[in-house]
């Protein structure tokens, strides 16, 4: 019996592979056999590796700074792809989300590139019938004081699920999400580093502990899989049930 979670001679691409969720994500597909490329900022592979979260070792990366849109327009993408996960995401703290600039800066990486990734990946995905994968989060369906941008642009993500999902199934593209809860990362440093919003935030998660990019890894794993080839339009909320309450 073949095994549905087996990726060899798959082709995966993790924009914002390089660090914390969609690192964790990459090794995933990495680990179970798929040739993965992975997109970040900085200019080199090398410039990552003082940064914690950060593991490039077996991946093939690539410079793509999502929040310029010609930048994206023109990325060079492998002759093939079976998978996409889009992992892109930026905050800002200080209440700057209030004011255009920060509401801009957030908006433009955390909803505006998901479109235009999601365009220029799209006839490499209905050439092999391939699988895309938006990473949001549970901010999404709740509202966070002081970041009205993260939250609106989460909830936008979500909605584009639906749409692009709806679009394209008939292309033979399946569009699905995932909704993170509380994974240490650097966008969440001012929560998991500090031991009493930590331990408040735990307090409220069933599961009694945060999240890892690992587990995010499984959810993508998934939905990527024929085991969710029935799965359309649909996000995932991998957050140990913290959006129960």
């Amino acid at each position: 019996m073949t095994d549905p979670l087996d990726f060899s001679g798959k082709t995966v691409l993790v924009v914002g592979g390089t660090s914390g969720i969609g690192n964790g994500i990459a090794h995933g597909f990495r680990q179970h056999g798929a040739l993965v490329h992975v997109s970040g900022t900085r200019a080199a592979a090398s410039d990552y590796a003082a940064f914690e979260g950060s593991d490039l070792a077996g991946l093939t990366f690539h410079r793509l700074d999502v929040s310029d849109a010609s930048a994206t327009a023109s990325f060079e993408l492998p002759e093939r792809l079976d998978v996409v996960v889009l992992c892109q995401g930026t905050v800002r703290y200080r209440r700057e989300e209030f004011e255009r600039e920060g509401w801009d800066a957030v908006m433009e990486v955390n909803l505006n590139s998901l479109i235009d990734c999601a365009r220029i990946v799209r006839p490499r995905l209905a050439e092999r019938g391939g699988s895309l994968i938006v990473v949001s989060s549970v901010g999404a369906y709740h509202a966070m004081l002081g970041n009205p941008a993260y939250a609106a642009s989460k909830a936008g993500a979500v909605s584009l699920v639906g749409s692009l999902a709806q679009a394209w199934a008939g292309e033979g593209i399946r569009v699905n999400g995932i909704a993170p809860g509380l994974v240490p990362t650097k966008l969440t440093k001012v929560t998991t580093e500090n031991e009493q919003r930590a331990a408040g935030a735990v307090a409220r998660i069933p599961a009694g502990r945060m999240g890892t990019p690992q587990d995010m890894a499984g959810a993508a794993l998934f939905l990527a899989s024929p085991l969710a080839d029935y799965i359309v339009g649909q996000t995932l909320r991998v957050d140990g049930g913290m959006t129960l309450a």
